[in-house]
């Protein structure tokens, strides 16, 4: 097969203030575009490190906006905490989960009396180690308070590491566009909820994995997807999008290996908890499936308005869940050129949160990766952002006035739903620009310099031997380079 075109290799790096008119204009507050050195990573300042210690600076001024908290609001039992938008989960379930008196996850029961409820941890089994582990580096001594403190302080700084391999790994997945990883590094939502709970642990394992399978080690992917999955649910559904993509390029070799690897790497981090422990490690899914309809979801605005507490919210979800993963695959298969895995990766995520009976703030960190692979735009980025902002702020006012008795103080009931609302339209608005770049790749802005699917591994200019509608004769055998002009690779494999 050949290349009627120069191979990224070839090729100089992207240069985004010539492509993207807000960076262009945001670049004149320091000088102006980048220049020649920046690009070519002359020196010790490489496009990656720059990424990297510019999400690690966003990182600490995130832990600066959760300073009122840290100084006392955590602790005073009042709605402070929510009104300064600081509140943190990690200090409160020290002592709620029980490694304030030093019970193991999954195996000791957690007394009603200090849980309020929750017999068992209700978190994925990496991510109960992560906690553990944390525990353990906590310095024992002095009042609970003081242990809550540094406890947030030891998972502030492994969650530091996680932002660090979060940023490296995203700048380094499209090798001729590592400045994208900027908009992780200074996406605000970022900043305010890395350090809400332990999220971050299951998106840089996810970016990792993303990584690993845009240099085709497919089998590092899997095993890296199935560790974010035993982190956090989400990173399985990735296993969708490269079935449906390894399908319509005939790579089925590739997607067995990260499946193996993924289900080998996720059976070996939970089955001696699901051997040694059944009832502890089963709390994390029990719990998903019987919690009622939760904050920032749309089936909560529907509760609240109809006064219908939606028993069966579960059924909808999913219901719409599988119809839109259909409508997921039936754009991969029937698009003019085969879509990015980044753009599937983040319409399938999205989905997700669209649907599900809850959205947590910290939420929004599965998607902020994957949008900067996916639609490396700074207007519709920050246009998301935004929204995403907006809701952020929403819930903690709206929490505030909830839990200030008979003063109201805060966002009654009516705002909160119309800033659920806000971050649900702009997680679709994203969502419609990505869908519209696969049916016209021509718009995609990742394509216009001729590149295929620089994150797609052994996708990345493949010939397709299936597409909907179309022979395999010619199917997808036409790709997109420059300004509407397309060349033929060859044809497909037979």
């Amino acid at each position: 097969m050949t290349s009627a075109h120069p191979t990224d290799k070839d090729t100089a790096p992207v240069r985004p203030t010539e492509q993207d008119e807000t960076a262009a204009a945001a670049s004149e507050l320091i000088g102006g575009p980048v220049g020649r050195r920046a690009l070519t990573g002359a020196g010790w300042w490489t496009p990656v490190r720059v990424v990297a210690l510019v999400a690690l600076g966003m990182y600490a001024l995130g832990m600066v906006q959760k300073l009122p908290c840290y100084s006392g609001s955590w602790f005073s039992g009042q709605t402070s905490q929510y009104v300064h938008a600081c509140y943190s989960d990690i200090p409160h379930l020290f002592v709620g989960r029980g490694f304030a008196d030093g019970l193991i996850p999954y195996f000791d029961h957690i007394p009603e009396s200090v849980s309020g409820g929750m017999d068992y941890l209700e978190y994925p089994v990496l991510t109960g180690l992560f906690m553990q582990i944390a525990a353990w580096l906590t310095p024992g001594g002095g009042d609970l308070q003081h242990q809550e403190q540094l406890y947030w302080l030891v998972n502030a700084g492994m969650l530091m590491v996680c932002t660090a391999v979060l940023a490296v790994c995203v700048a380094r997945t499209h090798r001729r566009r590592p400045w994208d990883g900027l908009l992780v590094a200074l996406a605000p939502a970022f900043a305010l909820t890395a350090t809400v709970n332990w999220d971050l642990l299951a998106v840089a394992l996810t970016a990792a994995a993303m990584l690993m399978w845009a240099r085709e080690r497919p089998l590092a992917a899997g095993v890296l997807i199935g560790l974010a999955t035993a982190a956090k649910l989400y990173p399985v559904l990735l296993l969708g999008p490269l079935l449906v993509l390894c399908l319509r390029a005939g790579r089925w070799r590739e997607f067995a290996r990260a499946l193996g690897g993924a289900f080998g790497a996720w059976a070996c981090v939970n089955l001696p908890v699901m051997v040694l422990a059944p009832e502890g490690w089963s709390k994390f899914y029990s719990f998903s499936q019987e919690r009622p309809v939760d904050f920032g979801s749309i089936w909560l605005i529907i509760s609240q308005r109809t006064g219908n507490p939606l028993d069966d919210a579960n059924a909808y979800a999913m219901i719409l869940m599988v119809l839109g993963c259909a409508g997921i695959a039936a754009l991969a298969l029937a698009a003019p050129r085969r879509p990015r895995f980044a753009q599937l990766a983040f319409l399938v995520i999205a989905l997700f949160i669209l649907t599900n009976k809850v959205y947590s703030p910290q939420y929004v960190l599965w998607l902020i990766p994957l949008a900067a692979l996916a639609r490396p735009r700074w207007r519709d980025f920050l246009i998301w952002q935004a929204c995403e902002v907006m809701y952020f702020i929403g819930i903690w006012m709206y929490l505030a006035y909830t839990g200030s008795g008979d003063k109201h103080q805060g966002l009654p009931t009516e705002g909160y739903q119309l800033v659920i609302l806000v971050h649900l339209l702009g997680t679709l608005y994203l969502c419609a620009v990505i869908v519209r770049d696969a049916l016209l790749p021509e718009r995609d802005v990742v394509r216009r310099d001729g590149s295929d699917d620089p994150g797609g591994g052994a996708l990345d200019r493949a010939p397709d031997v299936f597409a909907l509608g179309r022979s395999a004769e010619h199917a997808g055998t036409a790709h997109f380079e420059g300004k509407g002009t397309y060349v033929r690779w060859g044809t497909p494999a037979r």
